[in-house]
């Protein structure tokens, strides 16, 4: 029978030992300023921070109830979620390492000789066993655990904000196509008309079959524009569906004009906002949860020490007459001897995916400063090109003025209107386009900068 064991000494030890270096601060190389704007500022993650409803920033009520339906019906994003429940759930099986374990059994064997039986050894017990996590193994393992799992709900987060952006991007895409159908209707009308008048001239003897042969044209040109405006509606309203969790026959948007304003954004904004991007928190942490595992794979290299303990009654022929009691208590150490260099490779294993998780980390936080300075930069030069082509806009429309007035007093012909007309669709076409990428830039700039501003 064993003798119990002074736990004083070891149990000391618990907290004293760790074989990982504390993780240092990565040197990313982040430049001191933007190119585009701002003063950069060394970042400090705050992806916990709460982003609030960005999308109102658009003023755009129906866009702010499918964004709000992306967080409660996308599948992509219920699956993250999934995701990190299950991490979070590993959490719980790690704390519990560092628990006692208790086992029960109960036995009931009989025996005998040459067809002789020589009755049934009853036993009842239970064991228990608990490891001194003297080398931090369970320590750092729960460690990388928590960190796994941090990274798990921090790419929810980001799954999230790139669904949110995407259907952003998608609802303005297709508020752009509505856009184009109003003013190609509003076109046609104005064809109409220039036909009715190229056909009374006709009539009249004052032009040729040529005008009117050439109005036709232009006609029946606007009208397929606009009719091609469907396929890209149809497809562009299907993506919103599935983004929502719908099936695209049971999804529909009435037809909306585009909005008219894009948002401003403060020069300082992504010097402060860039560190709340999700995916850098999640890359961090697996930094972190690769460093913990560094520690776990060292302390494979040293002995397990346990504390077991067990007790019982055992009998024969009946348990509950004169039963015998037993039990025991002390250490148990256990170290393998030869393991034909499986502890070598999983150090090396751990060392290799702690690289990895830091090339991540690095390649993570340049793409977002591109993201960051892409938007940036399509906000600005697009601002400079819309206001340019609003000066076309009115260039083109007051041509089309002129040169239908002089067709109507006989001092010009078709051909010159038809040019000033397809001019002036074209350029109100171009500012409507510009005016969809500009809003898709913002939204852009939103996900680049973790949700909001």
């Amino acid at each position: 029978m064993k003798r119990p064991l002074h736990l004083t000494p070891l149990v000391a030890l618990l907290t004293g030992c760790s074989l990982v270096a504390p993780k240092q601060q990565l040197d990313l190389g982040i430049p001191a300023n933007f190119k585009e704007s701002g003063i950069w500022r060394r970042a400090q993650p705050a992806a916990h921070l709460p982003r609030g409803d960005w999308w109102s920033l658009f003023h755009d009520g129906e866009l702010s109830s499918l964004l709000k339906r992306v967080e409660v019906s996308n599948a992509s994003l219920a699956s993250a979620e999934a995701q990190a429940r299950e991490a979070a759930a590993l959490i719980t099986s790690a704390k519990l390492s560092f628990v006692p374990s208790l086992t029960g059994n109960a036995s009931a064997i009989g025996s005998g000789q040459a067809g002789k039986s020589k009755g049934t050894e009853y036993s009842i017990g239970a064991s228990s066993s608990w490891e001194l996590d003297l080398w931090g193994r369970l320590r750092h393992s729960a460690r990388a655990t928590t960190a796994d799992a941090e990274a798990a709900a921090a790419d929810v987060q980001s799954t999230k904000l790139s669904l949110q952006s995407q259907a952003a991007q998608t609802y303005f895409s297709l508020r752009a196509v509505d856009a184009q159908r109003d003013l190609l209707d509003r076109q046609i009308e104005s064809y109409e008309k220039s036909l009715e008048i190229t056909r009374n001239r006709y009539t009249q003897g004052i032009v040729s079959r040529g005008d009117v042969a050439q109005a036709e044209t232009q006609l029946a040109s606007a009208r397929t524009a606009a009719i091609e405006t469907g396929v890209q509606r149809a497809t562009l309203e299907h993506a919103l569906a599935v983004l929502v969790g719908q099936a695209p026959a049971a999804f529909s948007l009435p037809r909306r004009p585009l909005a008219s304003s894009v948002p401003s954004i403060p020069a300082s904004t992504p010097s402060r906002l860039l560190e709340r991007r999700p995916d850098i928190a999640a890359a961090e942490r697996r930094v972190a949860a690769a460093n913990e595992r560094i520690g776990a794979a060292k302390a494979a290299f040293f002995p397990t020490i346990s504390l077991g303990a067990s007790g019982g009654w055992s009998g024969a022929g009946n348990l509950f007459s004169a039963p015998t009691r037993f039990w025991s208590l002390g250490p148990e150490l256990a170290a393998p001897l030869l393991d034909g260099g499986q502890r070598l490779a999983a150090k090396a294993q751990a060392d290799a995916t702690y690289d990895r998780t830091v090339a991540d980390y690095r390649q993570t936080v340049l793409t977002a400063l591109k993201e960051t300075e892409d938007a940036l930069a399509t906000l600005r030069v697009l601002s400079q090109e819309a206001s340019a082509q609003q000066q076309a806009v009115k260039a083109a429309r007051e041509s089309e003025r002129i040169a239908l007035n002089e067709y109507k007093a006989g001092t010009n012909t078709y051909l010159n209107v038809s040019v000033a007309q397809a001019a002036a669709l074209t350029a109100e076409r171009n500012a409507l386009d510009l005016q969809s990428r500009r809003l898709n830039a913002a939204a852009a700039l939103v996900a680049a900068l973790g949700g909001g501003w």
